[in-house]
């Protein structure tokens, strides 16, 4: 599994230039669950790392997301947000906040899934991402 090696090893594994600025997006990707959009990166690591353009981060996600090392999660209502676990699973979003939560459901989003979806509607499954959508605790109480 790709996780077992460092970011370096990696990136030389999917021939990613491994620049300080790129490890510490993907670092910062693989260690929260907070679902970033690209200015929250930024504006997380900008400190850090304060020659690092909003474009150096777009740029970046781009080249992971070639690389399967991350995914886009993007829905109807909000911009793209970012998810270093790329295995299928469901998101809940807060209409209120736009909060990002990974859901741990024991459903099986695998190739028998795909293949029921493709079964029934006549459509070439290439992925698929599924959201549901309420308020949050936070915004539950607020409300």
């Amino acid at each position: 599994m790709s996780n077992t090696l460092s970011i370096p090893e990696l990136f030389k594994k999917y021939k990613i230039k491994a620049t300080p600025q790129r490890i510490a997006i993907y670092e910062m990707l693989r260690g929260t669950k907070q679902h970033p959009s690209a200015e929250m990166i930024y504006k997380t690591l900008e400190n850090d790392y304060p020659t690092m353009s909003l474009a150096t981060v777009y740029k970046t996600i781009d080249i992971l997301k070639d690389a399967g090392l991350i995914q886009e999660l993007k829905d109807m209502t909000s911009t793209g947000r970012y998810d270093a676990n790329t295995t299928p699973h469901p998101h809940i979003i807060c209409i209120k906040c736009n909060r990002v939560d990974d859901l741990d459901l024991d459903i099986a989003f695998d190739d028998e899934l795909l293949n029921k979806v493709k079964e029934v509607s006549g459509y070439d499954v290439l992925y698929s991402q599924v959201y549901f959508y309420g308020y949050c605790p936070d915004c539950r109480i607020q409300a």
